[in-house]
């Protein structure tokens, strides 16, 4: 019968088998015995060994008891890289649209990707099918090769860069050390799969990190083809998308945000990001650069290092810009100037010219005594000076940023790297459109051309509705300024006759009362208009056909930037440089198309209503904002949910709860810079009018850093990683805005500012020693001869007073050149083109001399540059020469053996002989 103990052998090994084949293929429904169980967990002898840890894992990934948070196929070893999910579709397409899937599915199998669908009816819907998507070993190594991938080969013996002497008191500041740097440092070389012993390989499971794992596949799906149609070759999953072949693509997150991971699982990198990165609370911690760009990619990673930058850099801007504030604050009562126009003595003997024709009566100066205290807190010596600090700033800004660039191309390995080539490939919407082929220069092979002249319509189509659309704006924002000039008589007439508003009248005058009115009118516009033309803009842009990725961006920047920087800045323009310049006088105003009279600036100047303005703008913007990223996604993921469980008894699986996320999108980082990039127009061009604008700035941007990390873990599906070694060319428009942002400060502080003719009243035509300032307000005034007004402009009712004041430098109408500009006119003129070359001469010299002075990569960084480079040379070289020793000493041994052998053989047949 044989030997008992050899036949339990026997039959246990069977068991296994039998155990082993029915979790590979889900067939074992029943619950494991004890001895089983036992098996296991390591209690059998050596002979379990072999299947221990894969019937361990088998034991935890039952396909009905699987976790629902669990990132692997059904056999529980097989990692999920990527997920498709499709509908059934009951239309003429869908035997076409499944025939393009089953052809697209085993391409994918022939690229090498495992692939594991699950039937709608697993699903919670009840309708949707999942495709999941798993890159072997073999697949990731080769790709990693043709990505040029950089791996670690030695842990690197640089020491970290030394902190500051006084670092330790920005301790509760910093994150836990296994956060901010959750790996150590290495040398790094790029991947090649003939050199695979070199590197640090432990586990080829968890070598290569998740995000590299998505955007391999990603690179993968993007270039499978599908079929054939119209004698074209079809490919890419972008394109499979758009046609609803798909209805999504996406890396999965690994695992939930508000609780850790179970083994198997990998550890949770979001859950950690979501506790240390996205909570509202750690507002004042620094962020976990190195495990954002681990699990999202450097280019995401790379945006939230420039925000966070920005925001630093704006902590010192709003510092100095506050301290601007509480100066003006301080000094207000001092000021001479309000003083006077609120003396009822002096300003409310002043008669002022009607501000409008015919219902506009005359009135006295001192009615506008808030606003001129109001004015002054903006308005003072504070003003030039900050707007040359800002002139500073914004270069030490782009300076330091290029450093900090820097260094992060260091640390994230991407000092060699170049454009990804992902965004450089061609775009299936280009190849699906050329009829002509070309041959590329570099790599001599046909490559899809289309003509120029193909082209040619759409860019002027495009051109034109650019400029259509920009025209629109400033049409728009010419209606607001009929709206002012209508509303300001009703707003006089009625404010006049209203015994109501008397107690209001001495803070909400017409003026206040139009200009607050016509910014939230104007700011409402912005929205709406900027709605409609993000749409437009997009349409326009596919309709070009840009070749790559990158010019698809490039176009589209182009077109949204110049839109927005005309749709947000046009009316700040004008209230800067416009408004209450070329008014001309009483009796001889301007008109805009002969109907409505120029509007006029605040005795005080315009510089009030600048303010306001760019606060209305900007504060409703940045609320807006805020709003839309936090509600809108959160919104559309309830609702979406909320849809979808019908079948609550069914299994919620991962793939399912990423599925009914919102989508990032491509674009969902373009608009995150562009909406930065506004902001920091705000701070730039205006801020000589608004010292309080970096400190709203940096408030907001402290709300949006934790906003846009909140929205991204917890809101968005999983964006596929992306390499990015800078921001692109938005540093190219931060550089222009600067340069446009001394010239604009400079003349905001010469023309709409009333320091400069301050200033020429104090040096050249006070006549008080004491009191340099007294009678500036009535020296500023000019007086105009109420006989002189043409009968279509005079108020109805007659007065008693003879003359009226307006805010100019003309000769009084007893004067032999009445009503032409004096001599002080003039002079004040001269000394505003001359500040103006000085301030611009003194910032730009400034500026070259920090440029100069900065180097764009910090010493310590280019010294660890070569540090590296020479030792990934050494260890290469030492790995190549030890490999080339290792097949001579091979060969050696083998050419050693052949002797001996030949010599036996010669010895035998001696013998023989």
């Amino acid at each position: 019968m044989g030997d008992p103990d050899v036949l339990e052998m026997v039959q246990e090994e069977e068991r296994i088998s039998n155990i082993e084949t029915e979790y590979i293929f889900g067939m074992n429904e029943q619950p494991l015995s004890s001895r089983e169980t036992s098996f296991l967990i390591g209690e059998e002898p050596v002979s379990a060994k072999r299947f221990n840890l894969f019937l361990r894992r088998r034991l935890m990934f039952k396909k009905d008891e699987q976790s629902k948070d669990s990132v692997f196929f059904r056999d529980g070893i097989r990692q999920i890289d990527f997920v498709l999910s499709y509908v059934d579709d009951m239309k003429k397409e869908a035997d076409f649209k499944a025939e393009r899937r089953k052809e697209f599915e085993q391409n994918l199998r022939k690229t090498g990707l495992e692939l594991e669908v699950e039937d709608k009816r697993n699903s919670e819907d009840g309708r949707t099918y999942f495709v999941k998507i798993h890159a072997p070993w073999e697949v990731l190594v080769t790709y990693a090769e043709v990505l040029g991938i950089k791996m670690p080969i030695q842990e690197s013996d640089i020491p970290p860069a030394e902190t500051f002497p006084f670092s330790y008191m920005l301790g509760p500041l910093k994150l836990p050390k296994n956060v901010r740097h959750p790996r150590p440092e290495y040398f790094t070389a790029q991947f090649t799969r003939h050199r695979q012993e070199l590197f640090l390989i432990e586990d080829e499971s968890s070598f290569f990190p998740s995000s590299s794992r998505n955007r391999i596949v990603y690179y993968i799906l993007s270039r499978c083809p599908f079929g054939v149609e119209d004698g074209k070759k079809k490919f890419g999953i972008e394109r499979l998308l758009t046609s609803n072949t798909y209805s999504s693509a996406y890396p999965l997150h690994d695992g939930q945000y508000w609780k850790p991971s179970e083994p198997p699982n990998p550890v949770n990198e979001r859950y950690v990001l979501c506790q240390n990165w996205a909570r509202f609370s750690y507002f004042y911690k620094e962020q976990p650069l190195d495990l954002v760009r681990n699990y999202f990619g450097e280019k995401i990673a790379m945006y939230f290092v420039f925000l966070g930058f920005y925001t630093e850099m704006l902590s010192f801007a709003a510092i100095v810009g506050l301290a601007c504030f509480i100066y003006g604050l301080l000094s207000m009562d001092g000021n001479s100037s309000s003083t006077e126009i609120c003396d009822p003595m002096i300003g409310g003997q002043i008669i002022m010219c009607p501000l409008c024709d015919l219902v506009c009566d005359y009135w006295r100066l001192n009615t506008t005594c808030l606003a001129s205290k109001i004015s002054y807190l903006f308005d003072n010596e504070s003003t030039v000076f900050f707007a040359i600090f800002m002139g500073i700033w914004v270069t030490l800004f782009l300076e330091f940023w290029k450093q900090r660039q820097a260094r992060m191309e260091y640390e994230w390995d991407l000092v060699d790297f170049e454009e990804e080539q992902q965004q450089l490939q061609l775009r299936p919407e280009f190849e699906a459109m050329c009829k002509h082929r070309k041959m590329n220069a570099v790599t001599k092979e046909m490559e899809p051309y289309m003509p120029l002249c193909s082209r040619l319509p759409w860019y002027f189509l495009s051109g034109a509705t650019v400029t259509l659309w920009m025209a629109l704006v400033i049409a728009c924002m010419v209606a607001v300024i009929v709206y002012r000039l209508s509303v300001f008589a009703t707003f006089a007439s009625f404010m006049e006759s209203e015994a109501s508003l008397k107690h209001v009248k001495s803070f909400l005058t017409p003026q206040i009362t139009t200009s607050l009115t016509g910014s939230c009118l104007n700011f409402i516009i912005i929205l709406i208009l900027n709605f409609f033309y993000e749409k437009i803009s997009a349409w326009i842009t596919k309709m070009e056909i840009p070749r790559t990725y990158q010019e698809y961006e490039s176009s589209l920047t182009l077109k949204m930037f110049l839109f927005q920087f005309v749709n947000f800045y046009s009316s700040c323009f004008y209230v800067a440089f416009f408004k209450g310049k070329f008014v001309g006088y009483p009796g001889k105003y301007t008109y805009i198309f002969n109907v409505w009279r120029s509007e006029e600036c605040d005795p005080g100047g315009c510089l009030i209503e600048l303010t306001t303005q760019l606060t209305i703008i900007m504060t409703g913007k940045q609320i807006f904002g805020n709003i839309k990223e936090a509600i809108y996604p959160m919104v559309l993921n309830w609702w979406r949910r909320r849809k979808a469980r019908t079948n609550s008894e069914k299994l919620y699986s991962r793939w399912e709860q990423d599925h009914d996320l919102e989508t990032f999108g491509s674009l969902g980082l373009f608009y995150e810079y562009l909406e930065t990039v506004i902001q920091f127009g705000f701070v730039t061009l205006f801020v000589a009018s608004f010292p309080l604008a970096p400190l709203l700035a940096l408030l907001n941007n402290i709300i949006e850093i934790r906003v846009d990390a909140w929205k991204l873990t917890t809101q968005y599906r999983r964006p596929v990683a992306a390499k990015a070694h800078s921001i692109g060319v938005w540093q190219d428009i931060l550089y222009g805005m600067t340069v446009l942002s001394v010239a604009t400060n400079a003349f905001i502080v010469a023309f709409t500012s009333d320091i400069i003719p301050r200033l020429v009243y104090y040096y050249a035509y006070s006549k008080d020693a004491t009191e340099p300032m007294r009678g500036y307000v009535n020296d500023s005034l000019s007086t105009f001869l109420i006989a002189d007004f043409p009968n279509h402009t005079a108020p109805w009712e007659k007065r008693d007073f003879t003359t009226c004041r307006y805010r100019d430098y003309r000769y009084p109408p007893d004067h032999e050149q009445k009503y032409f500009h004096n001599m002080q006119y003039w002079h004040v003129l001269a000394a505003k083109m001359t500040f103006i070359i000085v301030m611009e001469h003194v910032v730009f010299l400034v500026k070259f001399l920090l440029a100069w002075m900065i180097p764009d990569v910090p010493k310590d960084v280019l010294d660890r540059i070569k540090r590296e480079k020479l030792m990934t040379i050494k260890i290469l070289h030492d790995f190549e020469l030890n490999k080339l020793k290792e097949n001579l000493r091979i060969n050696s041994s083998e050419l050693a053996k052949q002797v001996i052998i030949q010599e036996n053989k010669v010895q035998l047949a001696k013998s023989a002989v």
